[in-house]
């Protein structure tokens, strides 16, 4: 099939290459003319492990092309993707302004049957929005609108497009109902199903899964601050809750807080949602913030263990992406946990293997930025953990004592065992467990 993907960010690069991948072919277009050229000489624009492979190959074999000509891909193209960015209004709603605004071009550009995707995530009733802006100026024989939403995770989004856990399609057209079934059925080969629903319904799908997980996080943080009260063990609690099969094992991690691109929009989107229809809803409120309070609880922890004033104190920090295997810093914990450790005075030095570039751009020379995650520790007063890049599960505890000024962590992620940082002879402090360490035991009386 011929593809059009309108968009070459996360969403519209990862799709656009993978439908690329089972032999189709996809022109991208971006308005980012400096974009487009870099695609076209083959510079991958996003982090994500084993696009890069997929990404080669399609634009060698001439399956993948890039463009900032809308009329060109569109001409071609049978099926459109919308993969446009819908950021946050003031209010938490979905600023829908770059996909109305490709509809209204592409309500001058239909000439023969289309069928026009929303691949980006958007309010319910987004689909009806498109179509009737499209059918200002085009016959509704020839085009369809579908709600496809993504359930792309970063880091594992190559693997999550090829292998879906289930594929959602929202349309009531039966003409794109078929369309849509050849083109996904090369990736449910071992079984995994389709679900064909109303735009609405898929539309809502996306949100309520995100917010649900986004509710896990905040209910299973909530959980470890309560532990830490009563002087329970948050990973044994998560064991007991995860072995039960109505729950399951996923998302029950304790930490810093979500976020990213997708948990903290959706949310809000959602919720003003709810609040467009006067319902009032009183978890996702709740969950945005224990959310918002629980990404200073880094810098909480360390402003009670040296004091609100920590001019004089540096502080290393691993990991500054939201999560692993990207480079995706969007409403990353680290981004609060930094700005509120500068603001009682300290000194940071900071290592992420991925996201320096992007942390640099937001903090200038505030920071300092280093080679590697040992240089971060060399006088370092303390060492925050906030994401758990897979390098410092297993370092050299000897090594970080000989470059430490103080044999301090505060542990974000919980990486480390408790009777074997206490062994190391480190004052050890972490999510929803005990603390480790004569001092730290005097800071958790203290607080």
């Amino acid at each position: 099939m011929n593809l059009a993907v309108i968009g070459t960010g996360y969403v519209g690069l990862v799709t656009g290459t993978c439908f690329a991948e089972t032999g189709n072919n996809v022109t991208c277009v971006d308005i980012d003319v400096n974009k487009v050229e870099r695609l076209r000489k083959g510079e991958i624009t996003i982090f994500e492990p084993g696009l890069d492979v997929l990404f080669e190959r399609n634009s060698k074999q001439g399956r993948l092309k890039f463009t900032t000509d809308l009329n060109e891909a569109v001409a071609s193209a049978q099926i459109i993707f919308l993969a446009l960015p819908t950021p946050p209004g003031e209010d938490g709603s979905a600023d829908l302004s770059y996909i109305m605004g490709v509809a209204k071009q592409l309500s001058h550009l239909i000439k023969d049957y289309k069928i026009i995707i929303d691949k980006s995530t958007v309010p319910v009733g987004t689909a009806e929005r498109v179509h009737a802006i499209i059918a200002e100026n085009t016959s509704e024989t020839l085009f369809d609108v579908v709600s496809n939403p993504e359930f792309l995770r970063e880091g594992v989004a190559v693997d999550d497009f090829m292998k879906p856990d289930r594929v959602v399609i929202g349309t009531t057209s039966e003409r794109a109902r078929k369309v849509m079934k050849q083109l996904y059925e090369p990736f449910v080969r071992q079984g995994n199903p389709i679900y064909f629903m109303d735009e609405r319904s898929a539309e809502m799908t996306k949100y309520a899964a995100n917010s649900y997980l986004a509710t896990r996080i905040s209910f299973m943080n909530e959980i470890a601050n309560l532990c830490e009260k009563v002087n329970a063990n948050v990973d044994m609690v998560r064991m007991g809750m995860g072995s039960d099969s109505r729950i399951g094992k996923r998302f029950l991690f304790p930490g810093v807080g979500y976020g990213g691109s997708c948990f903290p929009k959706d949310v809000q989107a959602l919720a003003r949602t709810a609040t467009d229809f006067d319902y009032d809803f009183r978890i996702l409120n709740a969950v945005m913030g224990v959310n918002d309070q629980q990404r200073y609880t880094l810098a909480e922890k360390i402003k009670a263990y040296f004091g609100q004033d920590l001019r004089g104190h540096t502080i290393g920090i691993w990991g500054l992406a939201f999560k692993p295997n990207t480079d995706d810093i969007r409403e990353a914990p680290a981004l609060y946990i930094i700005e509120s450790l500068l603001a009682a005075g300290a000194k940071v030095k900071a290592f992420d293997p991925e996201a320096m570039n992007n942390i640099q751009r937001y903090f200038g020379d505030q920071i300092e930025l280093c080679k590697d995650q040992y240089e971060v520790l060399i006088d370092a007063d303390a060492l925050a953990i906030v994401t758990e890049w897979s390098l410092f599960r297993t370092p050299s505890f000897q090594v970080m004592k000989e470059l430490m000024k103080q044999d301090v962590i505060f542990d974000g992620r919980n990486l480390y065992d408790l009777e074997a940082m206490a062994e190391h002879g480190f004052h050890y402090h972490s999510i929803g467990r005990e603390s480790v360490g004569k001092k730290a035991m005097q800071y958790e009386k203290d607080i």
